[in-house]
């Protein structure tokens, strides 16, 4: 049979290191959180980023047109209509 001493070690090893895992569980979820955090945000900056370069493309391409697009005017021409909407989508 083991003294009390021993036992008084082994268990205040025990709750020790179990403490010290709870510690150190909550630190490391807490930095990966703020890492999924940062990501979802650099993310969602690109995203934008993206966003606005097509949306700038689109509207240099629409200045860019010689395309009359008025059916009452006498140089409508549809297939000249037709063929910008399709290089457009």
């Amino acid at each position: 049979m083991a003294s009390s001493t021993v036992n008084v070690v082994r268990y205040t090893a025990l709750f020790s290191g179990v403490l010290y895992g709870w510690y150190h569980r909550r630190t490391v979820q807490a930095e990966n959180q703020k890492h999924q955090i940062e990501h979802a945000i650099h993310n969602r900056e690109r995203l934008i980023a993206e966003a606005r370069d097509a949306w700038k493309r689109k509207q240099d391409a629409l200045k860019d047109t010689t395309v009359v697009t008025d059916p009452e005017d006498p140089r409508f021409d549809l297939d000249k209509l037709i063929a910008k909407w399709e290089e457009s989508s």
